[in-house]
């Protein structure tokens, strides 16, 4: 394999609005986030994925972008773009933005140029299509914030234009040379001004299935998933190669994409020397429990799950190239919450988890709060909620029949406001997160329990314990095991644990007991030295290891 400058770092991805508020109007800005710089470094970060900053009226956190070339207010000015960048620089750090190209946002100017004349040139960089009053819409796909992906153009009874995320996220026609060339321009222009690449949000929604056609209703409302239609459009390679080759490859950019139900045919054009991008999210665990009724009926994931879901995932992408391995980001519920089952998070499993996904082959990235233990918010009424998608998704359960209070409590398990509430920097008020009144999302009230300042500087903790996860990785010594070694599952059989070798100069044996009884586990051989231990203790025979309820260990092997 090809060695990346990249390969080897820890990524960190922070949340802009929820981090830090550095003028007390309740929303995190750049200015904050300048301000913890030293912070993040201190844990080990050396790439920081910033979610957009760009100009947006919100209606979804910034994915939907009116300007491409701007910061939006609330976040700061150029100029504190400029010196992020700078102060980054000083400490070896990177920057990487958030690429939003599907859609961009119904006030961006082009959108706006597309509903005055339609049949002009902007109108040809959206999907718009004519419509009458009683035809059936072009398609019956279900945009994936629900209802119809096909709204009325404004200012044009007989057209609709397109829009697989909200109404007002006009998705953007790649099917149109002059649109692709202006979104390569705008990249080129950040890439030059010092960004190290991109986070790619939503790419594989780019190729469109055309023309337009129906598939079978999946639910009541006689509309069906937008994943029939991914499942089957053809040609999004020849988009992606040309991002790549008139983007990122011209300035040895880090980018991940954010690609959902990849296709395994496709992974070598995703991936690996020839890849259109240096990494990809593996999302496998995050669709565990899935169900095409809607979030109240998902099902819990239990560590077994987990275990098989990596380790399958993992192979798909064996010899091709690397992921960026999560188990939390923006649009998911806290990992804690989710991968650990009710009533046993504790800073013991919260390492055990940690580590059984962080020495995992590709780029490990934290989440914000992530290295604390932060957990979900314990919602009591859907008014505390901000996120348009939990929204729709509560409205799913109350059609289905469940009683307001039940479908709040089952849709909130997997809420992306879980994960939005704000950093938990101390036990003061708003948990330090600003020194205003009111921040702009609730805090969860378990700050006074969790938060950094009760956890940097004390030894057994599970922020030290993230630090020597990264510390690791870099380790000279065994760097070379764990970024570019093999993985081979060990005892994938033996429920409730999670073993796998980490297989390079040296063999290391990374496993953890995934559940609060104790349970012992046959060794493969000698052991050399115990490389991390998330509790004090270590009992081993010959060819038997004791581990106790949630322990995690590393091992070299002899």
């Amino acid at each position: 394999m090809e060695k990346k400058w990249w390969h080897g770092k820890t990524a960190y991805q922070i949340y802009p609005k929820s981090f830090c508020d550095s003028n007390g109007d309740g929303i995190g800005d750049l200015p904050g986030i300048i301000g913890k710089l030293d912070y993040l470094k201190e844990l080990g970060v050396d790439i920081i994925w910033l979610s957009p900053i760009y100009c947006s009226p919100m209606a979804d956190q910034g994915y939907d972008i009116s300007d491409y070339y701007n910061i939006d207010p609330q976040f700061g000015t150029m100029e504190d773009m400029d010196e992020l960048l700078a102060q980054a620089k000083k400490r070896d750090m990177y920057i990487v933005m958030d690429l939003v190209a599907n859609h961009c946002s119904d006030e961006h100017i082009w959108f706006k140029k597309a509903c005055e004349d339609p049949d002009g040139p902007y109108g040809k960089y959206f999907f718009i299509e004519e419509w009458h009053q009683g035809e059936p819409l072009p398609c019956n796909w279900r945009s994936y914030f629900g209802g119809s992906c096909w709204d009325k153009l404004p200012g044009h009874e007989d057209r609709v234009y397109m829009h697989l995320f909200h109404k007002k996220q006009p998705d953007l026609n790649w099917e149109n040379p002059a649109l692709r060339r202006e979104l390569y321009d705008m990249i080129n222009w950040w890439l030059d001004k010092g960004l190290a690449g991109f986070r790619i949000d939503a790419i594989i929604n780019i190729k469109k299935l055309l023309p337009f056609r129906d598939f079978p209703a999946d639910r009541a409302d006689g509309l069906c998933s937008a994943q029939y239609m991914l499942d089957e459009a053809e040609g999004i390679e020849v988009f992606l190669d040309e991002l790549a080759r008139e983007t990122f490859r011209k300035h040895d950019a880090f980018t991940v994409g954010e690609v959902f139900n990849p296709r395994p045919e496709h992974f070598p054009m995703l991936l690996g020397p020839k890849g259109c991008f240096s990494s990809m999210f593996d999302f496998s665990t995050a669709f565990l429990g899935g169900s095409d009724k809607g979030w109240y009926a998902a099902e819990d994931v239990t560590p077994d799950r987990f275990k098989e879901t990596c380790f399958a995932s993992q192979k798909l992408v064996e010899g091709i190239g690397f992921y960026s391995n999560i188990i939390e980001n923006h649009d998911e519920p806290r990992g804690a919450s989710r991968y650990i089952p009710a009533g046993e998070q504790s800073e013991t499993s919260k390492k055990l988890l940690a580590g059984l996904y962080f020495l995992l082959p590709g780029l490990p990235f934290i989440y914000q709060g992530q290295e604390i233990g932060m957990e979900d918010m314990p919602f009591t009424d859907i008014s505390q909620v901000d996120d348009v998608n939990t929204i729709s998704e509560y409205q799913v359960a109350l059609d289905a029949g469940l009683e307001p209070k039940e479908a709040l409590r089952l849709v909130c398990r997997l809420s992306r406001d879980n994960s939005r509430t704000p950093f938990q920097w101390d036990g003061s008020a708003n948990a330090g997160f600003t020194a205003g009144g009111k921040p702009w999302l609730g805090v969860n009230p378990n700050y006074t329990r969790i938060n950094l300042a009760q956890q940097r500087g004390r030894e057994d903790s599970l922020y030290e314990f993230y630090r020597s996860l990264s510390a690791l990785r870099k380790d000279p010594a065994y760097r070379e095991s764990l970024v570019y070694g093999s993985l081979v599952p060990y005892l994938p059989e033996q429920k409730n644990l999670m073993a796998y070798y980490r297989k390079g100069d040296k063999t290391l044996l990374v496993c953890g007991n995934f559940q609060t009884a104790p349970q012992d586990m046959a060794l493969p051989g000698k052991v050399k030295a115990v490389i991390l231990n998330n509790l004090p203790g270590y009992e081993a025979e010959e060819r038997a290891l004791h581990l106790e309820g949630y322990q995690f260990l590393v091992l070299e092997l002899e």
